[in-house]
Protein backbone atom coordinates (compact mmCIF):
# COMPACT_ATOMS: atom_id res chain seq x y z
CA UNK A 1 0.00 0.00 0.00
CA UNK A 2 1.32 3.56 -0.78
CA UNK A 3 2.56 6.06 1.91
CA UNK A 4 0.03 8.84 2.48
CA UNK A 5 1.31 11.94 0.15
CA UNK A 6 1.16 13.87 2.97
CA UNK A 7 2.65 12.08 5.74
CA UNK A 8 5.86 11.35 3.01
CA UNK A 9 5.89 15.38 3.32
CA UNK A 10 6.10 15.46 6.63
CA UNK A 11 8.87 12.73 7.38
CA UNK A 12 12.57 13.95 6.99
CA UNK A 13 15.57 12.10 7.70
CA UNK A 14 16.71 12.05 11.35
CA UNK A 15 19.85 12.42 10.84
CA UNK A 16 20.61 15.50 8.42
CA UNK A 17 16.85 16.46 8.45
CA UNK A 18 16.67 16.29 4.52
CA UNK A 19 13.91 15.29 2.28
CA UNK A 20 13.52 11.47 1.88
CA UNK A 21 12.33 9.80 -0.92
CA UNK A 22 9.21 6.78 -1.03
CA UNK A 23 10.73 3.31 -2.96
CA UNK A 24 7.33 1.38 -3.25
CA UNK A 25 9.47 -1.50 -4.66
CA UNK A 26 11.53 -1.80 -1.89
CA UNK A 27 9.21 -0.97 0.58
CA UNK A 28 11.75 2.16 2.08
CA UNK A 29 12.42 5.82 2.41
CA UNK A 30 15.30 6.80 0.93
CA UNK A 31 17.70 9.51 1.89
CA UNK A 32 19.70 10.56 -1.01
CA UNK A 33 22.11 12.91 1.10
CA UNK A 34 23.23 10.39 3.57
CA UNK A 35 22.92 7.71 1.83
CA UNK A 36 20.19 6.10 4.45
CA UNK A 37 17.44 3.48 3.81
CA UNK A 38 14.46 3.31 6.56
CA UNK A 39 12.21 0.72 6.22
CA UNK A 40 8.35 0.69 6.38
CA UNK A 41 6.59 -2.16 8.32
CA UNK A 42 3.55 -2.72 8.75
CA UNK A 43 2.44 0.70 6.44
CA UNK A 44 4.63 2.64 9.46
CA UNK A 45 8.46 4.37 8.39
CA UNK A 46 10.85 3.38 10.84
CA UNK A 47 12.66 6.18 11.09
CA UNK A 48 15.39 4.88 13.21
CA UNK A 49 19.19 5.28 12.97
CA UNK A 50 19.19 1.40 14.30
CA UNK A 51 16.93 0.63 11.43
CA UNK A 52 18.58 2.60 8.73
CA UNK A 53 20.48 0.44 5.85
CA UNK A 54 23.57 1.85 4.73
CA UNK A 55 23.34 2.06 0.65
CA UNK A 56 26.55 1.58 -1.32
Amino acid sequence: MPLNKELLELLACPQCKGVVRYEETQSRLVCDSCCLAFPIRDDIPVMLMDEAETLG
